[in-house]
């Protein structure tokens, strides 16, 4: 202290009191000035010179202002980047795409512990007792220095000052355990008292005992407990049975009564349902009868569809409509079959039938374990309808009975497809007078099914095959077999049997061939035709010529051929889509119609134009909608038109697209069927003529 005293007086002495009149003290920043002395002033005084060094580059002001930008990344540029691993999968070392760019500089392990923990309460509680004994040291020296002298005792004081800011500090670094300075409390509770029971037993009997276990006597214990559990599983199933009988009888007798109270309404209902739609949907009803386009007077070579009546059902949207069927006997009531043509997603299916006189709701409705891909009404016993399925088994429902379930239905014993069955057909009864029908398949057969006391027996008409197939070779090339041809199997997709012969049918194919084939013969065809390049969709032949048919395929072409000319067809149309379903108009031979993936519907008549369709409409709201099929209905010019979202729309054809050979003279009087069959076939004999004349000039040239 004496130290410091001198040296501010004599910094006070030098350098004078600037702080007169103010405390008297000595700031920090006069300890320095007086600590650096005088003399060193001098230097601190002195401006700073830059030293440079020899090779230092000398650049301007432009070149120093001047900007370089560097970037960091946080790639690794010492990690190796063709590590490679092996692949037990592929088995063989492979090139790791993901390189680690992480370095590690510094890593410390800790050994931090939860304060909650078993150990943490275990230290903090050593370390509460030590501090204990601490404070006690520290008061027991104070009392033994009590009696001291004065000189000690104020050491002592100081000590024991020294103590009490230490218990202070103590006190003040303890945590207090909330924010609301939460005290502890200790409550004791009061222990039941333990009693103790015991019961004495009587030991269980014992007896002992011996024998001796054969192979006989194991054989004959096993025995005996099967026969136990025959009896008792036979016990159950009669008691199942017992009561399913009685379950049925109930059902049985409510819908007894059921139907005797609605059997006596059933047809007065029906007539009044009629008479509301009717009211309903009057307006169409009256297009359906009266409406004619009167636009076709003054255009030769168009016309138009007017939507008519759109039928659906709740239960059938979800699914593709897979077969429409019109009924020859009733030419109001139509048959629809629900499926799906997506592979991947099968599961129900659905025939309904609708009739123009109720289009609010189906007739009749059928519920499928499988989705129905085609189906056929027999032409003389109108309720007979046979309908074949994506699992590949074929069926007969009977309209007339009150049945959910077929009357005839294919299964594995009978000879059941294998593939779904893509089209069936019936024909004329057997010589037996049987009634029987056709069905084709992916798998490759053509099937004649035949009812006969009531079981259905089949008979394989012919199996396609396709022969020179050829093999793959090295460097993309195809080898050819020189020796036996090789055999494999086609996939049928449609058929049609010839209106005026019998035995004759054409088959269409996955590949794009059709193939025309008799009843007779099943080891070899009659006739191949290079008709697509994808899957054939629909063979339909002419209502009225006998040579002529016409195809449609996924390769976006409709093709109409004459079956005595196979190498080439007589006329090719390209609709730039995939073409669903094409066919015939039942009132003329040179008027068809085909439906697209796009949404449209084309109708062409070769009499009018032989180029392009007279027709073109787009007939769905949505874009993504395909259309599926489509049929002529055979006494009204109507078509119904089917898509994959369970809708069937019906149209009315207008004018220009429903025209009839005329008579010759006005007077004359209207032909006969006979007549009127000549006619077409002389209309469309006059059309083919005309094709062939120009080939022929073609190929001269």
């Amino acid at each position: 202290m004496k130290r410091s005293q001198s040296k501010t007086n004599k910094a006070q002495t030098k350098l004078g009191n600037p702080a007169k009149g103010k405390k008297q003290g000595v700031s920090r920043d006069d300890d320095d000035r007086t600590e650096i002395g005088e003399e060193n002033l001098d230097e601190w005084m002195q401006s700073k010179t830059l030293v440079k060094p020899e090779d230092q580059l000398e650049l301007t002001e432009v070149e120093l202002k001047e900007e370089f930008t560097r970037i960091l990344t946080a790639n690794n540029p010492h990690a190796p980047n063709n590590i490679v691993r092996y692949s037990y999968k592929d088995r063989s070392y492979k090139q790791i795409s993901s390189v680690n760019q992480l370095a590690v500089h510094f890593s410390l392990e800790g050994n931090l512990l939860h304060k909650d923990s078993d150990e943490a309460r275990r230290q903090k509680a050593k370390a509460d007792s030590a501090e204990v004994k601490v404070t006690s040291d520290v008061a027991s020296d104070h009392a033994s220095e009590a009696g001291g002298e004065e000189d000690e005792q104020q050491d002592g004081d100081d000590k024991i000052e020294a103590g009490t800011d230490m218990e202070g500090q103590d006190k003040k670094d303890k945590k207090l355990t909330n924010q609301f300075n939460f005290s502890e409390r200790a409550s004791q509770t009061f222990n039941n008292p333990s009693r103790e029971r015991g019961t004495v037993t009587e030991p269980p009997p014992r007896a002992s005992f011996s024998a001796s276990a054969n192979q006989w006597e194991i054989y004959d214990a096993y025995a005996e407990d099967l026969e136990r559990q025959e009896k008792a599983k036979e016990k159950k199933t009669t008691i199942i049975k017992e009561k399913k009988e009685e379950y049925k009888k109930k059902k049985l007798t409510t819908l007894d009564l059921q139907t005797d109270d609605i059997s006596k309404i059933n047809k007065a209902s029906k007539i009044v349902e009629r008479m509301v739609n009717q009211n309903t949907y009057d307006d169409i009803a009256q297009d359906f009868k009266y409406w004619e386009d009167a636009a076709d007077e003054f255009r030769d070579q168009e016309g138009t569809l007017l939507p008519l009546w759109k039928f659906s059902y709740d239960k059938a949207k979800r699914l593709a409509v897979s077969a429409i069927c019109w009924n020859p006997k009733y030419p109001d009531l139509v048959a629809v079959g629900y499926g799906s043509y997506e592979f991947l997603k099968q599961s129900r299916g659905m025939i309904c039938f609708y009739s123009m006189k109720n289009p609010s709701y189906p007739e009749y409705i059928y519920s499928t374990e499988s989705g129905v891909m085609c189906l056929d009404i027999h032409p003389e016993h109108q309720f007979l309808v046979a309908v074949g399925f994506y699992d590949g088994s074929v069926a007969v429902y009977n309209v007339q009975e009150k049945v959910q379930d077929p009357i005839y239905k294919s299964t594995a014993n009978n000879g059941k497809h294998t593939d779904p069955v893509w089209q069936v057909s019936w024909q004329k009864d057997d010589l037996d007078n049987h009634l029987n029908f056709y069905s084709v398949s992916s798998d490759g057969r053509v099937v004649m099914w035949t009812i006969v006391k009531n079981e259905l027996h089949h008979t394989n008409v012919i199996e396609l095959r396709m022969s020179d197939i050829p093999t793959e070779g090295p460097n993309g090339t195809q080898l050819f077999n020189l020796g036996e041809p090789t055999f494999i199997s086609g996939c049928g997709t449609s058929f049609d049997f010839s209106k005026t012969v019998d035995y004759i049918f054409l088959v269409g194919t996955e590949e794009g061939k059709i193939y025309k084939c008799s009843k007779a013969y099943s080891s070899q065809y009659l006739d191949t035709y290079e008709a697509h390049h994808m899957a054939v969709y629909a063979v339909r032949w002419n209502y009225y010529h006998p040579d002529i048919f016409i195809s449609c395929s996924a390769d976006w072409t409709i093709k109409i051929w004459d079956h005595t000319h196979p190498k080439e067809p007589m006329f090719t149309f390209d609709l730039n889509s995939s073409v669903g379903d094409v066919a015939w108009a039942p009132y003329s031979s040179t008027v068809f119609a085909a439906v697209t993936d796009d949404g449209k519907i084309h109708v062409f008549d070769l009499n009018l134009n032989k180029y392009e369709p007279i027709c073109e409409q787009l007939v769905v709201q949505k874009k993504k909608t395909k259309l599926t099929h489509i049929a002529f209905n055979p006494h009204h010019p109507i078509i119904n038109i089917g898509d994959d979202r369970g809708y069937v729309t019906s149209f009315k054809l207008s004018p220009n697209l429903r025209r009839i050979s005329k008579e010759k003279s006005k007077n004359a009087p209207p032909m006969t069927k006979a007549e009127r069959k000549q006619a077409e076939i002389a209309k469309l004999d006059k059309l083919l003529s005309l094709v062939r004349e120009t080939s022929k000039d073609e190929s001269n040239q």
